[in-house]
């Protein structure tokens, strides 16, 4: 069953439930991309595992998302079950045997895995409007934002560097708006409340320093298996619009770090998208574009991207068509919507005379599926009706002691586990505030010295012939009291745009996140 170049998924079956012939993937085609789909407790986990341990062995790097934490037991040596035993017998899979796999595990929050970061100008103006939901004007904004950091020398770091230099725009609003367009103050409160709703989600935990790099997630090991990078989502999950731009960061940057390769033997790194549909909900037309255009243009880097979600209409029908390897298991067919979605999926493989698709899927059971994937010359096999291969890794999560023993033998420890704070756009607005102060101040200074009436040795004073001369001094008049309304000064207003940036900073320190952890400014 197990052949070279090429991943064993399962056995087909003929209609009379006779053993067909081994399902494969070819490693040749394996960045061609690929679908799984299925509904809740269909096997879509299962499936996923399996994939990702034939990358491995294959000397493949793996990156997925492990949103139940089952996913986690790849990392452990498979166990003895009845229902694993029975399915390899079913199948005739005689090389069955348990195995544990290289994996390094990933966490936003730092809980679960190494921590994962990335800075704000990594990220840029078009996946920041999408992950706080800007409007046109917002994003106008936003954009504008990145033009003046790029100009100024200022760096976008965290989200405090992003405040500051929003307030720095907003008191200078006017000058601004002269060079870039309209700036609304409206519009730049707006995005910093957004920004510290992101706050509490715990996103200050994710824009930070130091950055991921692509090649930690593109490890092999010394005896050449590809290491399987998991990412810990449970609690990412939480808060979907973080956890789906998260995705879609990585895999732009895997776009634009990787060189051209063209056809390969086997990828240079694989990409699954759990919960694909979280990436395409309620996304602008410009988004979905680009994640079009990275699909269809990464596949000439070694990367195969395979979303994974439960009905193949949640993928963009743009997207869809880019996906050439395809396991479909089993769908509801209750409703009208549903029974669309059904049409849909049957629609998308290339037709088995043997039986109709739609009607098969709405009746496969656990662990079963119709699979379709990339052939001789690129096209399409004719989909079979697939058992499932069992894992050859524990199915099911580790405990926290063995997450802990995985992670202290990491080839990537001690790398992301500290924060770095270099200087950057809060550090630098927040001292030339204090610069313009001072010379504020120095200024009013020598003002207030040259505006001190000069005195003379004598008081002068007047006479009349035979009274002799005055000598009496006359008293001072006291000066003026200075009153009425005076105009802000633009330092006045620096001083208080670094206040209040320095003001949210500190804030964020004593705000408890709706995720119920501390989200406080780094060290």
């Amino acid at each position: 069953m197990l052949e070279q170049g090429k991943i064993y998924l399962g056995t087909s079956r003929k209609p009379d439930d006779s053993i067909n012939k081994p399902e494969y993937l070819d490693l040749k085609y394996g960045n061609r991309h690929g679908l799984v789909t299925g509904a809740t407790g269909t096997g879509k986990t299962v499936t996923l595992q399996v994939m990702a341990e034939g990358f491995s062995n294959a000397g493949v790097p793996v990156f997925c998302a492990d949103i139940k934490g089952d996913l986690s037991g790849i990392a452990a040596i498979g166990e003895f079950k009845d229902f694993l035993d029975k399915r390899a017998k079913d199948i005739g899979f005689t090389d069955y045997d348990f195995q544990e796999f290289p994996v390094i595990f990933w966490d936003l929050y730092g809980e679960k895995g190494h921590r994962v970061r990335t800075t704000l100008t990594e990220m840029g103006p078009l996946l920041l409007s999408r992950l706080i939901n800007a409007t046109d004007a917002q994003e106008g904004v936003i954009n504008i934002a990145f033009k003046i950091a790029d100009e100024g020398g200022l760096p976008l770091l965290d989200l405090k560097d992003f405040q500051a230099l929003l307030n720095y725009m907003g008191e200078n609003a006017s000058e601004f708006s002269n060079k870039f367009g309209f700036i609304s103050k409206a519009s730049v409160g707006s995005i910093q409340r957004e920004l510290l709703i992101l706050e509490q989600q715990g996103a200050t935990k994710f824009f930070s320093e130091p950055a991921l790099k692509i090649s930690d997630i593109m490890r092999t090991t010394n005896d050449g298996r590809g290491a399987i990078s998991v990412l810990a989502a449970d609690k990412l999950m939480m808060n979907p619009r973080l956890y789906g731009t998260f995705l879609l960061w990585l895999l732009s940057e895997l776009f634009e770090e990787l060189p051209e390769v063209g056809d390969v033997d086997k990828p240079k790194l694989v990409f699954f998208f759990d919960e694909a549909h979280l990436l395409f909900k309620d996304a602008p037309r410009v988004l979905i574009e680009r994640v079009e255009q990275v699909v269809r243009l990464i596949r000439s880097k070694g990367v195969g991207v395979y979303f994974v979600t439960q009905n193949p209409m949640d993928v963009p029908a743009t997207v869809l068509a880019q996906l050439g390897n395809r396991v479909q298991h089993a769908l509801r067919a209750y409703t009208p919507l549903e029974q669309k979605a059904v049409k849909t999926a049957a629609d998308t493989f290339r037709p088995n005379p043997d039986f109709d698709c739609a009607t098969v899927i709405t009746t496969l059971g656990t662990g079963e599926a119709l699979v379709s994937t990339i052939e001789a010359k690129g096209a399409p096999s004719i989909v079979e009706r697939t058992l499932i291969r069992p894992p050859s890794s524990r199915v099911g999560p580790l405990n926290d002691a063995e997450r802990k023993q995985v992670m202290d033998v990491s080839p990537v420890r001690g790398l992301y586990d500290e924060d770095f704070d270099r200087e950057s756009a809060f550090e630098i607005l927040t001292r030339k505030a204090e610069q313009a102060v001072q010379a504020q101040q120095q200024a009013e200074q020598q003002a207030q010295q040259q505006a001190q009436p000069k005195t003379t040795g004598t008081i002068g004073g007047w006479t009349l012939p035979g009274f002799g001369t005055d000598d009496t001094p006359q008293p001072q008049q006291q000066q003026q009291k200075k009153s009425g309304y005076q105009r802000e000064t633009v330092v006045e207003a620096a001083m208080k745009s670094a206040a209040r940036a320095a003001a949210t900073a500190i804030g964020g320190a004593i705000v408890r996140g709706i995720l119920g952890s501390l989200t406080g400014r780094r060290r």
